[in-house]
């Protein structure tokens, strides 16, 4: 296969090297499988020959943007082709006029953000992983992040995509333009597909304007309750946050240990409250929510009016996860949502799985939209016994999200670490669609296989 692959696309961009295949084998999820051969596609055409090539010998590929999903999405369980994406990484076009950039998949999602914001546009979409994850990876799993509760997760921003398919014809679906009712969503079909349907090779995305200010608003509380009333009375009130995030008292103690004492104000609760628009505007918002925190009964007010104030509140954000992490626990990063009247519920369901398995919870995350990272914080993971049983709490906290009316995944999609979980979570019609839709696309299963359908 080596000699075969370099023939077809040239020695550059094939490797069978030992520690290539490695890099390769895994993402930030523990499951690791290594692949025969890595290809790094630079082209559409690329892309096209090396999908030929699988299709004729009947090879597993499994595509890679930048490898830092949270899911194992991109493990190549079956082997075969690693196919990177990496190299692609050009932003071919940022348009003001059509309000939209075309892009490669390997872009740097942060990339995009800072070319956009240069001429004064704006390309919401942020996961934490911003200043790493690529645009690719972003729409195989239609990531998401805390300014989605304002402008929506990836899927609007994707106005049309090439993508190439199993047998390695080129499908180009959807437009440069906003609106377009022209057929069916074949654009959605890909976003969240987590390359089991097709490889994404270029994306027009859709940009807006970019806000003239913004400003946070973030608040301790002595209980999560208080927090939790907080959030939906500033909902209830008219207000509309580009962000809403929310932290428990065990994530804000691990943040005090490993930040220092005094980097988080008195409390066991936090929100962080930002909102964007004209200058005035957020200005007079920022003063109403400050004036409504203080009646609800928060410990703490703290006022931040620039970016660099807003980058640094962002930055402590991030700290949370290295904060955890810190502990020395194995962090096992759940990103489930509940509809958004339930994350008292959900946390003090948190709190008694933390008191019948003896494995800590953590739970911070976007509580405007109800998707909570549930963090189950296990010691000594390696250990059979443990991880069995950290398996078993897990059970637990899926099958009381289905029954309380949500759902497994919210932005890190299914991937290795929740495809036990999909059946039920999906129901019987749910399956059948999904496997009639991939026996069409791709009938002889050759992308992404061993993943849930």
């Amino acid at each position: 296969m080596h000699d075969a692959l370099v023939q077809l696309l040239g020695p550059t961009k094939v490797s069978s090297a030992k520690e290539i295949l490695a890099i390769h084998a895994t993402d930030k999820w523990y499951a690791s499988s290594l692949p025969d051969m890595v290809v790094f596609a630079e082209s559409t055409e690329d892309i096209v020959q090396t999908m030929r090539f699988a299709h004729q010998g009947n090879i597993p590929v499994t595509t890679r943007g930048a490898g830092v999903g949270y899911v194992g999405g991109c493990v190549p369980s079956m082997g075969g082709i690693a196919l990177s994406l990496a190299r692609m990484s050009q932003i071919l076009e940022l348009n003001p006029a059509d309000g939209v950039a075309v892009v490669q998949p390997g872009v740097i999602t942060g990339d995009l953000q800072d070319a956009a914001r240069e001429i004064g546009w704006y390309y919401p979409p942020d996961p934490a992983s911003l200043k790493e994850c690529s645009l690719g990876g972003n729409i195989s799993t239609n990531a998401g992040g805390p300014r989605c509760l304002k402008y929506g997760v990836t899927r609007p921003y994707v106005l049309g995509l090439e993508v190439v398919l199993a047998d390695g014809s080129v499908l180009r679906s959807g437009s440069r333009c906003h609106k377009n009712k022209t057929g069916f969503d074949l654009v959605g079909l890909f976003v969240g597909s987590e390359g089991m349907l097709g490889v994404v090779a270029e994306a027009t995305l859709r940009l807006i304007p970019h806000p003239q200010a913004r400003a946070m608003i973030t608040a301790t509380f002595a209980e999560f309750p208080q927090a939790a009333h907080a959030v939906q009375r500033i909902l209830n009130s008219g207000h509309l946050p580009s962000a809403l995030e929310i932290t428990d008292g065990f994530t804000l103690r691990a943040a005090r240990d490993y930040l220092g004492p005094s980097s988080l104000p008195e409390g066991d609760a936090h929100l962080i409250v930002e909102i964007d628009g004209r200058q005035a505007a957020v200005e007079s918002e920022r003063q109403e929510l400050a004036h409504l925190l203080q009646e609800l009964g928060a410990l703490t007010v703290e006022h931040h009016t620039n970016d660099e104030e807003c980058e640094a509140i962002w930055q402590l954000r991030r700290d949370f996860s290295y904060s955890l992490r810190h502990t020395g626990l194995t962090k096992l990063n759940e990103d489930i949502v509940v509809p958004r009247s339930k994350l008292v519920e959900l946390v003090e369901f948190a709190r008694e799985l933390q008191e019948q398995t003896g494995i800590a919870i953590a739970c911070f995350g976007h509580a405007g939209d109800g998707n909570i990272h549930t963090n189950l914080m296990v010691d000594n993971y390696d250990d059979p016994k443990v991880r069995a049983r950290a398996e078993e709490a897990l059970d637990l906290l899926f099958q009381w999200i289905l029954s309380n009316d949500g759902v497994i995944t919210g932005e890190h999609g299914v991937g290795l670490a929740k495809k036990r979980w999909f059946p039920d979570a999906v129901g019987e019609q749910g399956l059948s669609a999904h496997a009639a839709l991939k026996q069409a696309l791709d009938p002889t299963g050759i992308l992404n296989p061993g993943k849930f359908v």
